[in-house]
């Protein structure tokens, strides 16, 4: 593999990748890193997920002059959701050099959007028919850029931005570098290159098997809101020795950490903003046991090697199916089995069906667990350690007083009892997570991103009242599954 340090990248952004936890590069990053720090023009081909977003964002800070307060280089991305990613990205990479991104797409304010275009970001990353609107406008000028990026060509083309590409790619000045990146290339996008490029150099990366063997994989479809009361009585029926819980971003990582602490949990969370020392006494806390869950952003779990975890959560579902085969991939290791379970809003399901095609797998619908069926979970809990304790220690200093108890008190209110002491009763304390947009399924929606008005809505069903699964023989909860729609 390439390490990062091989590829002559300036000091300032090695900094930054070495902090993101960044060594080895992946494979379109080592070989298209070095091409366009040449000038080369460049065609990628690769999919989703394999750091397309490095290999075209460090040759670009590389070339901006962060002095100048000019859109010298250009973004074209497909959704707004991909082009709020890259510009992220490309600002993380971008921390010590003084380069700014700025992601501009259809939905926001115009008006908002002109006042951030003013304060003058040497990066624009823009969905076509948005951009379009600037440069009619003459709010996004486009004569000093450098070097453009159409990211997931065919995307764009499939959503019918081909016309909206070329005439962006026209107004650029010509002695530009164009980077182009696309999972295929149909003869539309092959036509782009060859009229609009200069000798453009191929690099070609295969798509990775996706596998998921040992993991049981199971959704729970739950809107936004119910997510977080959802989450703490699944933990409370399943008891995970190691769980991993995942979400979408830094803010909503520390709210769930704080929520899972309020309510009893020894959780903590790691992402991007902690320092180095921070990160690993966190994970020793995690490995040692001294923490039970482990709540994360897919940029800090990146790299992790753990065993023992037994369940992995998806409190946001990935964009991309491969971030989803990582994440769940830290369960189910050595031989053993883990479970995955990933909370999906209504409108999320059909991005759902996507990542079960890509990795070849079914996940089972589970019926979200009610308050009754979490407070049954923690009582088993209880009656386990007892059970335990009657099989493996020796208990005989305890009988005279077991039956002098059992002389004055029904037997039945005394284990009662026994169990209560030993079963952890949450705190119900009220937790406020902060919402995200949900993931739609690219194609899904006409130029620059609008949501059709075909709006699904959730139902009038309420929390209470659903039931998880009953009892198996062993007296621990079995989940009761239906296959998907």
């Amino acid at each position: 593999m390439t390490k990062f340090n091989e590829l002559g990248i300036s000091n300032s952004i090695m900094k930054a990748i070495e902090k993101m936890g960044f060594e080895e590069a992946t494979p379109i990053q080592a070989e298209t890193i070095p091409l366009a720090m040449q000038g080369n023009d460049v065609i990628g081909q690769a999919q989703t997920g394999t750091g397309k977003t490095a290999a075209f964002g460090i040759p670009m800070i590389e070339k901006i002059d962060p002095k100048l307060r000019r859109i010298q280089g250009l973004v074209v991305a497909p959704t707004r959701e991909l082009a709020i990613q890259v510009a992220e990205e490309i600002n993380r990479l971008a921390k010590f050099t003084g380069v700014r991104a700025l992601s501009v797409y259809g939905g926001q304010q115009m008006t908002r959007q002109i006042r951030a275009l003013k304060d003058g970001p040497q990066i624009v990353v823009a969905t076509p028919g948005r951009l379009l609107d600037h440069m009619r406008r003459k709010t996004v000028k486009i004569d000093m850029v450098q070097i453009a990026v159409l990211d997931e060509a065919d995307e764009m083309l499939n959503m019918g931005f081909i016309d909206d590409i070329r005439d962006i790619l026209k107004g650029i000045p010509e002695e530009r570098q164009t980077l182009l990146f696309s999972a295929t290339m149909p003869k539309e996008i092959r036509d782009i290159a060859s009229k609009l490029m200069k000798s453009p150099k191929e690099v070609k990366v295969k798509a990775k098997e996706m596998t998921v063997e040992n993991i049981e994989q199971f959704f729970v479809e739950i809107p936004e809101k119910f997510k977080f009361d959802t989450l703490t009585n699944h933990l409370d029926i399943n008891a995970p020795e190691l769980s991993i819980i995942f979400s979408r971003t830094k803010k909503r990582v520390d709210e769930i950490t704080e929520g899972l602490q309020a309510r009893g949990f020894r959780a903590e969370g790691i992402h991007g903003d902690l320092t180095q020392g921070k990160r690993m006494s966190v994970l020793n806390k995690f490995k040692g046991g001294r923490v039970d869950v482990l709540v994360a952003t897919d940029v800090a779990a990146r790299g992790l090697d753990i065993s023992g975890v037994t369940h992995v959560y998806n409190f946001d579902i990935p964009q991309d199916p491969e971030s989803y085969v990582h994440r769940i991939g830290r369960t189910g290791r050595a031989g053993r089995t883990g479970e995955a379970i990933s909370f999906i809003t209504p409108r999320e399901l059909a991005h759902l069906k996507t990542i079960e095609r890509t990795t070849k797998s079914k996940m089972k619908r589970l019926m979200p667990p009610t308050n009754q069926d979490a407070q049954r979970g923690q009582q088993q809990v209880a009656v386990d350690k007892l059970l335990k304790t009657v099989e493996t220690e020796d208990i005989k200093a305890y009988h005279q007083s077991a039956n002098e108890l059992l002389q004055e008190n029904d037997p039945i209110t005394v284990i009662a009892a026994a169990l209560k002491m030993l079963t952890k009763e949450r705190r119900d304390t009220p937790v406020q997570i902060s919402s995200v947009a949900p993931i739609s399924v690219k194609g899904g929606r006409g130029k620059d991103n609008r949501r059709s008005n075909n709006k699904r809505s959730y139902g009038q069903r309420s929390q209470g009242g659903r039931h998880q699964g009953g009892r198996n023989r062993k007296g621990n909860f079995q989940k009761r599954s239906r296959s998907q729609d």
